[in-house]
């Protein structure tokens, strides 16, 4: 049976160890922290629990499921759990909340999946009003909407080798657009959706992403939105790792990995703990961070392409919990403060946890829990005036809550917080200045060009994170499973295994604009002409062909019923 060693024990190690598992192989994973499960676990509030309680439930940030994501929840729908599996305890979020300082709250409703230009027409209607509830000019929204028609009639190679090296700043054109277009569409969005700035964004990851996510806004059932109705270890990494080892993986805690050898252009073991491991192959689940200083001279002559990982961009997007004296469930879903310096989201976990009696953990006062992620940490705060990264515990606590209170409109007074958590990756190791032991890989313009491919140039060597190239392209669980599932379909080549291959699935478009994507291509391929959109907006917010080309090409995806 061949052995393979995991290295890292995240959402990737554990997708990589459970494919495999399925498929006959010896598997161990490697994980340096006492719990699996790396930024997606949730951990206790360390001393939080008294008289014989249990601890409050913490995170390194709250969790979330996109419906545009595939590949996690059919890993989710493979592990057993409570008569079900785990995907059973995945619950849609309906609404999400638009929160402006000291301006009107919008909350956007979604309505149907976008199949045709006219169901395109109704999302774009939607967009409109969006954006006329944050002040951007109605020329500009149908600038906005311009772009993402240009993006989705877009051949595959115009979006790699054009829009991938521009930002989506430069894209959109925000240098020449209004403030508002700039604060809320060019750099808010990303910023808060993605822990991504907006002029660093490349057009094609930050354009594709958003209409994934807008269609998703469309669907009907509450699928835009989903989140776990509990702790995420409890339903979730917990109940994996006990399916994992009953399917005889060998998962290890507290387990570092401190080295990688090379010998003869092939991996000669690992040192983890101190100790040296073999296995007939190897899956390093390690994030970009981590990779950078284990990538040798040696492993990056051997696999040149692991010197793109200096490229890639890190930045900080880490959790704050507010435990209160009573539930303020604020909206049915996430609230986004669009222009909180800070990029603040929340949700108000306690309405999706029926079953969790929050009065037998903490001290028993606590009855409801606001869930904040802070995804801009150099940006100073109006309370404090200093950037996050600059503050003390206390301060980041001070700075967070009185974000929200100047979105939130009265909905945080008269609430009593009870207690306080920061996330752990984030330390003080001087008074000046925090770190962060546990940073989010970030977009760029051009980035793709330094992501490695899941199978490398070292033939016992393959690559299940983040940074892997995949069709999300973001530091997301769904793109570190899909990364993990290329990596085992490597190993599966590689051992000439004649095990089924883990499926991967692409991005899913309108198919409306399939034959324009081929005109597309060829206008590319042949002349590198300028992207034409076959849609354009009328000043009635209604989309109309560009011309007569136009119009039959989009007729044909509807007599040929194109996929």
């Amino acid at each position: 049976m061949p052995t393979v060693a995991i290295l890292g024990g995240g959402v990737a190690g554990l997708s990589a160890a459970h494919e495999l598992s399925e498929r006959g192989f010896d598997v161990t994973v490697h994980e340096q922290r006492d719990a699996p499960g790396g930024k997606a676990r949730s951990m206790p509030v360390p001393g939080s629990g008294t008289g014989g309680r249990a601890d409050l439930p913490g995170e390194h940030g709250f969790r979330f499921f996109p419906g545009f994501y595939r590949h996690l929840p059919d890993t989710m729908g493979r592990i057993p759990f409570e008569g079900g599996t785990v995907r059973d305890h995945l619950v849609g979020a309906t609404r999400i909340l638009l929160a402006q300082a000291g301006g009107p709250n919008e909350i956007i409703a979604p309505g149907h999946f976008p199949e045709s230009a006219e169901d395109f027409a109704v999302l774009a209607r939607f967009l409109r009003d969006a954006a006329v509830s944050v002040g951007v000019p109605l020329h500009e929204y149908a600038v906005l909407v311009e772009r993402l028609l240009t993006l989705l009639t877009s051949c595959d190679e115009r979006r790699y080798e054009q829009w991938e090296r521009q930002s989506w700043w430069e894209f959109t054109g925000a240098e020449r657009r209004s403030p508002a277009f700039q604060r809320f569409l060019a750099d808010g969005l990303t910023r808060t959706l993605v822990a991504a700035r907006g002029r660093e964004m490349s057009a094609r990851t930050g354009g594709g992403v958003l209409i994934q996510l807008l269609q998703d806004l469309a669907r009907v059932g509450g699928r835009a939105d989903r989140v776990l109705d509990a702790p995420t270890s409890e339903v979730w990494i917990d109940p994996w790792v006990d399916h994992l080892r009953g399917r005889g993986v060998d998962v290890r805690l507290g387990a570092p990995v401190e080295a990688l050898h090379v010998k003869a252009g092939r991996l000669d073991g690992a040192t983890v703990d101190g100790q040296r491991i073999r296995a007939d192959h190897y899956v390093a689940a390690l994030p970009v961070e981590v990779m950078r200083l284990l990538a040798s001279p040696a492993l990056r002559a051997a696999e040149p392409r692991l010197k793109g990982l200096d490229q890639l961009v890190t930045r900080w997007m880490n959790g704050v919990l507010f435990y209160l004296d009573r539930d303020v469930p604020i909206v049915n879903g996430h609230a986004i403060y669009i222009d909180s310096e800070w990029s603040l989201t929340s949700i108000s976990q306690k309405q999706f946890w029926p079953r969790v009696d929050l009065s037998r953990r903490g001290d028993g006062r606590v009855r409801g829990i606001l869930s904040v992620d802070v995804s801009e940490w150099q940006r100073p705060g109006r309370r404090t005036g200093k950037v996050a990264q600059l503050c003390t515990r206390g301060e980041i606590f001070e700075e967070v809550w009185g974000q929200l209170e100047d979105h939130l409109d009265g909905a945080l007074d008269d609430v009593t917080v009870i207690e306080r958590f920061l996330d752990p990756a984030i330390v003080f190791p001087n008074p000046t200045e925090a770190g962060n032991l546990e940073p989010l890989l970030v977009n760029t313009a051009g980035s793709w060009a330094n992501r490695p491919d899941a199978v490398t140039a070292i033939p016992n060597l393959f690559l299940a994170s983040d940074y892997v190239r995949t069709h999300t392209d973001l530091a997301t669980m769904e793109a570190a499973n899909e990364a993990a599932r290329r990596a085992v379909n490597g190993i599966l080549e590689a051992s000439g295994s004649s095990a089924p291959r883990c499926a991967i699935w692409p991005l899913q478009e309108p198919r409306a604009f399939a034959a324009a994507r081929l005109l597309d291509r060829a206008r590319w391929k042949l002349f590198h002409r300028p992207a034409k959109p076959p849609l354009e907006l009328t000043p009635g917010g209604e989309l109309q062909p560009t011309g007569l080309l136009a119009r039959a090409l989009l007729r044909v995806p509807r007599l040929l019923r194109w996929p």
